[in-house]
């Protein structure tokens, strides 16, 4: 199977062109971390007049980031909202900016294009994307396929959502590039062209429905992934995720549609078969890539995972052997059910990317039974109820902390769950844990929340947590 060429569609001066157009103009860039500050250096060494914005005060804002503004003559406005914003000529946005604040509507109304941080990358990239969202399953399906894509000898970024701004890369991206982007709702909600060769919607399930309010308009930012695709691109999906799958007709995909199932046998696709992840080609031709008892990810989300990567380098057109050697020597990602250690017969798990109730239930469905389970933190308005129907049978014991940890608590009453414990942090969780571990049992840090009461992100509560069983293992 040939792998599809986005480049004989976008002209090849679509890049140029888009760079040439931001000389001169006046940009707010709004949200100084990670994807914000790559922004800013990248437009400003295009030659854009920027201005810098986060809600943040000036004595919140990392000192040299302050440093660089001020030696390259950049303003910035901190801890309040921009005015006289009549004067730019278009606002980026960091990916956690919401976009419902008041100065952005006013923006909006004065006909000043609002983007994200994704789409100015993509229309300054000279790459080749592969864009890949879902509510669980982003971070290592897109670690998998640069895997691939590397070892393929593709000239490879694995960037976006997974921890590398794509504008950190965008100015220096070459024609043979593929961008393998993690990209979420907060980034795809606010594109316009973009318009990756390959895209990819793993599930999709409740979650951030703090910021998009109903399943539905959360299920239309995902949309955005191949909104702008046509019949030359390809829309690798879940058919076994009803919801995932009836958006691609709800929102008129023109993109060649690729599915992947774990559970059905597909005419044309990725499935399983006899145990083995195989792939159905255009013509009905079967490709054999490996065994599922071959991956080292465990639990069936991690098979729709790795069928999910190896139809995308499929379609990239890379040879079947390449595909399934990469999938089998996959030692799976850091904070996913990642194993740290085993004290006295009980074994410690972190799963600091369970970051809502999907997630958790997922971990909670791979590891079994006899598991201690360690949750709470920012529930971003979560219903739980489902969450909790899954404890009895597999969760021993559950070790609450966080801002919503009562909340958890209360909806695992209802199921009919009674010990509960609640500590303060995540020193005395594990502490607690530890006192109730029996040998076999599985010690499993799945908060089914974000991280954002006690933690800057997911990653430095999952090091917390392996810092506190690295001590038990002294």
């Amino acid at each position: 199977m040939e792998g599809k060429d986005v480049r004989t569609a976008i002209p090849e001066d679509f890049a140029e062109k888009n760079r040439e157009a931001v000389r001169g103009k006046k940009i707010l860039v709004v949200g100084m971390g990670r994807s914000g500050v790559a922004a800013t250096k990248a437009l400003h060494s295009l030659g854009a007049e920027i201005t810098c914005q986060d809600s943040k005060t000036r004595d919140k804002v990392d000192p040299k980031l302050v440093t660089w503004l001020e030696k390259n003559g950049i303003p910035y406005i901190f801890g309040c909202d921009p005015e006289n914003i009549g004067e730019y000529s278009t606002i980026v946005l960091s990916p956690g900016v919401a976009t419902d604040l008041q100065f952005l509507q006013t923006a909006r109304d004065m006909g000043i294009e609002v983007i994200g941080e994704l789409e100015m990358a993509y229309r300054i990239s000279r790459g080749t994307f592969v864009g890949i969202t879902g509510t669980n399953g982003k971070t290592t399906t897109t670690t998998l396929v640069g895997n691939i894509f590397k070892e393929a000898g593709r000239n490879t970024a694995v960037v976006g959502n997974i921890g590398v701004a794509v504008m950190s890369v965008a100015l220096e991206s070459a024609p043979d590039e593929w961008l393998i982007a993690e990209v979420s709702s907060f980034q795809l909600e606010t594109t316009e062209t973009f318009r990756p060769a390959i895209s990819a919607i793993l599930n999709l399930t409740p979650d951030h429905l703090n910021r998009h309010k109903t399943l539905e308009r959360y299920g239309e930012a995902k949309a955005n992934v191949f909104r702008n695709q046509t019949e030359d691109d390809v829309l690798v999906i879940n058919k076994g995720n009803q919801a995932c799958y009836e958006l691609a007709e709800k929102y008129d995909c023109r993109a060649e549609l690729f599915p992947f199932s774990r559970t059905e046998k597909l005419e044309k696709g990725a499935y399983v078969s006899g145990g083995r992840i195989v792939i159905a080609d255009r013509d009905g031709s079967i490709h054999d890539i490996c065994g599922v008892d071959e991956l080292n990810i465990i639990g069936d989300h991690n098979v729709e995972n790795a069928l999910a990567a190896a139809a995308i380098a499929f379609c990239a057109g890379i040879d079947d052997e390449i595909i399934g050697k990469t999938i089998r020597e996959f030692p799976g990602v850091e904070h996913r059910i990642e194993y740290c250690g085993q004290v006295d017969g009980v074994k410690f798990y972190n799963d600091s990317k369970g970051t809502n109730t999907d997630a958790a239930i997922i971990a909670l469905n791979a590891l079994k039974d006899n598991i201690i389970l360690i949750a709470g933190g920012d529930g971003k308005a979560q219903d739980f109820t489902e969450f909790a129907q899954h404890l009895p049978g597999k969760v021993k014991h559950l070790i609450l902390m966080g801002r919503d940890g009562g909340i958890i608590g209360e909806a695992a009453e209802k199921a009919g769950f009674s010990s509960i414990f609640y500590e303060k942090d995540m020193n005395d969780c594990v502490k607690k844990a530890v006192s109730l571990a029996e040998k076999g049992d599985k010690v499993l840090l799945s908060p089914a929340c974000a991280s954002w009461d006690m933690y800057d992100n997911y990653e430095q509560r999952g090091k917390h947590f392996k810092d506190c069983v690295e001590q038990l293992l002294k």
